[in-house]
This record gives structure tokens, sequence and C-alpha cells, in this order.
């Protein structure tokens, strides 16, 4: 789920930053750039992990900014293709169901093509329903759902020279990074559909180690 990627990159340091050490300077201000950033292609920056380089600071003309050439390694997140996540039902529509982790929102399983054969979206309960040897089961808004990373869209949100003729077009709403998933085999979806090891839904193992503790 998370990755270490290499950068070089100009930073600069203020003037209100010189108080600082300059070693720390460098750090709050490359967290500052690249934190919680999307960097196309690599993935969404979580925060800086080490600096490996670093040059002597030169001062800009006329501007007290000091110029530093850095080399880092950035925490990054970026799932392989393949992998299991677990994160939480934010939304279901009749497109599917958008999934949230708590530090990334832009995930997307498109039903019922992504989801168990059976499942149907419910208008009335506003919810997708699995509908499965005569049992209903719901992908509830609220619940932890256990899913599996397919694929990866990129959009550049750079400024773009707008196309003559298409200036007044308003344009779709995109994010700069998002994952698509899916729920379509066993183990996947809502948790508490499934047993642990020991044979027991795990909501109802975890209502008996609450009732043991009391």
């Amino acid at each position: 789920m998370f990755i270490l990627s290499t950068f070089s990159d100009l930073i600069q340091i203020f003037p209100e930053d010189f108080q600082k050490p300059s070693r720390e300077a460098i750090e709050d201000n490359i967290n500052s750039k690249y934190a919680n950033k999307v960097v196309q292609n690599v993935g969404l920056c979580v925060g800086l992990h080490d600096l490996l380089e670093s040059s002597e600071g030169l001062i800009g003309h006329g501007t007290g900014i000091v110029n530093v050439n850095v080399k880092f390694r950035l925490v990054v997140f970026r799932p392989f293709r393949g992998e299991i996540l677990e994160g939480v039902i934010k939304e279901n529509s009749v497109q599917g169901i958008r999934i949230a982790l708590d530090f990334f929102w832009d995930i997307f399983v498109p039903g019922p093509s992504n989801l168990f054969d059976g499942c149907k979206f419910n208008t009335a309960e506003d919810a997708w329903v699995w509908y499965e040897e005569g049992n209903e089961l719901f992908f509830d808004k609220g619940e932890v759902v256990r899913f599996r990373v397919e694929a990866e869209q990129w959009h550049d949100l750079s400024p773009q020279k707008p196309i003559r003729g298409q200036e007044e077009a308003v344009a779709e709403k995109k994010v700069p990074y998002s994952i698509i998933g899916s729920m379509q085999q066993g183990g996947l979806g809502p948790i508490l559909w499934w047993p642990n090891e020991e044979g027991e839904a795990e909501g109802d193992a975890e209502e008996g180690a609450a009732e043991e503790e009391a």
C-alpha cells in the first residue's frame, strides 16, 4: 500500500524559516510542498521519509530566499493491482459504491460489474444489495468493507489551453488520482459477512469479547 519514492527538487527556504536549523527548515518545506499532494504516475505523497542529499544554499538576488537542491525520499500511497484493502462505504449510487480510507477518498467500485453476481441497487434503501439464496445482504453506508484494487486512473489537472469553440463547456469534475476496486470474491465486501478462523462472524466475536471483559 505504501512505497518509498526518490525525488530531486529545488527547495526554497524563506527568511521566516532562517531561525530553524538548516535541516529542519529543508524538511519542513519539503513536507509543505509535497504532503497530501498527488504526483502524476507516482501516487499520493504522505510525508518525508528521509533527506538523502542537499547542496549549499544560494540566496536569490533581491528576494532573500535561499534555494537548495535536495534529494529525498517520500512515503507514497500507491497500492498494487490485486492488493486487498479495508475501507468504509461512503456513498451508494446506481453507478456503484464509493469507499474511503482515513486519508484517501477516491476509491470506486462500479456496480454491478465489480460486485457479486446477483447484486442490485435498491432505490428504496439507497444501497446495493446482494440477493443470495433468499437472503438480502446490504452494502450499507458506514460499513467496513474489504475490496481488491483493480486499476488506477490518472488525470493531469494542470492548466490546459482552452479549445477554440469550447471555452464555455463545463469541465467534468475529475480528481488527479483514483482507484477502481472490486468486491466479487469470497471474503470481500462487508467484513461482518464472513466468519473468522474460529467460525464466528467477526462482529459476533467482538461482541463476545466485550461481554467477557464486562
